[in-house]
């Protein structure tokens, strides 16, 4: 079951929104970091069910973010969603390559994005 929610984005508007998005609409527990390094060092603590990482971010992108969380024992397993403004197919599939389950396109709707989340989790997990 999809509950807790370890997001990471450099943008403090899209992590605001995305917040609400998934908080208010969607119900879950949410914990923000705007660095890869933050998420790495604080993620353990948190357990998230799933993980959505911006995929441009400064000093560490969401790919290394991602290779960090996933030398973590109890997180090496958690699913992961890159959220990118580059939508092309090439970047998709390197995406895909690298662990994640889904790419969502920025920008995104955050009225349907817990929606979405939760339909690509139920996938996922089916």
């Amino acid at each position: 079951m999809l509950n807790k929610i370890l997001h990471v984005e450099d943008d403090a508007d899209i992590r605001e929104i995305a917040k609400i998005a998934l908080e208010v609409i969607g119900n879950f527990e949410v914990n923000q970091f705007s660095l890869g390094h933050d998420a790495i060092a604080e993620a353990e603590n948190f357990a998230p069910d799933l993980f959505l990482l911006d995929v441009m971010m400064p000093a560490i992108g969401g790919e290394e973010t991602l290779q960090g969380l996933r030398k973590i024992p109890s997180l090496e397993t958690v699913p992961a969603i890159f959220m990118t403004a580059k939508a092309h197919d090439r970047e998709k599939q390197a995406l895909m390559e690298a662990g994640a389950i889904a790419v969502i396109v920025k920008p995104f709707d955050p009225t349907t994005l817990a929606e979405e989340i939760q339909a690509i989790w139920d996938e996922y997990s089916a």
